[in-house]
This record gives C-alpha cells, structure tokens and sequence, in this order.
C-alpha cells in the first residue's frame, strides 16, 4: 500500500489481540487516516459514545461486551455510524445477527490488509453525504455539533460537562420518543458504571437549567415511565416538571 497522505476520517478501532490490532492501525494510518484503539468491548463502547467517528472496525469476540452487541447498543441510542466487524466466525447465522444487529460489513479472519483498506474506503465514499448530518443533530433552536463538541440554543452557545453533553445527545438522536430511565442509564454512562434513577432526574435538572426557557421548554416529563425531548411549544407550561 502507499502512503496517500493525511485525511479527515477518524476510525475507531476495537480489536483485543495486540498483534491484530498493531497491524491494522499501522495500515490504517499509512493510508491517511486518523485511528484511535481500544481492546475491550467496554472501553470501545465508551470511545464511540464520547466522540465523532466516521466508522468503526469491530473485532466480534471482544471480552466484556462483543461486537455484535456493542453495535446493538449504539444502533438503539440513534447512532448511524458505519461498522465492519472482524470475525472468525463464517456461520450465516453469525453473520445474520451481526447485519440484523446493525452491522454494515464483515471481513472472516484472517484478512487481507488490503482488502480491508479498499472496503473502508468504499463505504466511506457510500457514507460520506451522511457525515455531516450525522456530526450536528439540530431539534428546535438547540443544534448539537459532534465534531466540535459543541452546543447552541439559537445564537447563544452552552456550555455542558461531558455527562450533560452524552445525556442531551442521546435526548436529541431520539427526539419524540419517550426513554426510560433504565434506557437512560445504558446509553449514557459509562458500561458497567453504577448509578441511581435519581442520578439521571438530576442531570435532567442540570440540563434545563441550562437549555429551558419558561416559554419554550424542550424536555418533558412523562410521568412514570421517562423523559422526551421535543421540539418546543412556547407558551405552553410542562405539567409534570
């Protein structure tokens, strides 16, 4: 392969055997793109939550969390992100719970480096009018931009700690629908992070103080069962605050 210089992508790559995952990052960033590791389902999770990529590279048998469901659980949370899995798995059911689950491609282990390279590519060129749309997340007057890790509510910007930044994320790629506290929980922190109900009603309040005016409120209360973001409707008080 040669060099082909710098480029904007940014590929995650979750792979927990240090000898595969060391190859394929070297490739990868010959080729010109920025790749960030992680070697646990857990740690990737986390990685792709935290930040903007335009794809992932999954490694199926990840410990902690495998691949098939780490893409689920992004899949559920709104993220669109493309993801090709490393298997060594070759049954169709396999692969028919990797594509069902969210998956977009696969390569059976062992591969070529190579054809990794050319598949990345191809659906980077299938993907990329997506990117933009997928990076800023607009509901209302409040637009989100992943890619700068920012948050305006029309011309004013906000200001928000990583957790409130995760939380009105997940509110916004599921805008209109009404999410659980427990759906809450296991989309915005971290995999295995121990935290209460209250916990998140009190990052909800952190959040309109923030984000809510008395005449245009964007998160609702739906009493006993969670919370949705909305786009708002001024004037018109929220009942269950």
């Amino acid at each position: 392969m040669r060099d082909l210089g710098s480029r904007e992508e940014r590929i995650l790559l979750v792979e927990d055997e240090e000898p595969i995952r060391d190859l394929v990052t070297t490739a990868l960033r010959f080729t010109g793109f920025t790749v960030e590791t992680a070697a646990s389902g857990p740690e990737g999770l986390a990685q792709a939550r935290n930040n903007s990529w335009h794809l992932l590279v999954l490694d199926v048998n990840l410990p902690g969390l495998d691949g098939f469901a780490l893409t689920r659980k992004l899949r559920e949370a709104g993220d669109d992100v493309p993801v090709i899995f490393l298997t060594a798995r070759d049954d169709p059911a396999d692969l028919r719970e990797g594509f069902t689950g969210g998956g977009d491609d696969y390569l059976t282990k062992p591969f070529s480096l190579e054809e990794l390279v050319l598949r990345i590519e191809a659906m980077l060129r299938r993907g990329r009018g997506r990117v933009a749309e997928r990076a800023r997340v607009t509901v209302g007057d409040v637009t989100l931009d992943d890619d700068a890790h920012r948050v305006w509510r029309g011309e004013r910007e906000i200001e928000l700690s990583p957790t409130e930044y995760r939380l009105l994320r997940y509110l916004m790629r599921n805008a209109g629908r009404v999410l659980s506290r427990a759906q809450i929980i296991e989309h915005v922190w971290d995999y295995g992070y121990a935290i209460e109900p209250s916990g998140v009603e009190t990052y909800i309040s952190y959040l309109r103080r923030k984000l809510d005016d008395r005449d245009a409120r964007l998160i609702r209360t739906v009493r006993g069962v969670g919370y949705s973001l909305r786009e708002p409707e001024p004037g018109v008080m929220e009942a269950n605050r």
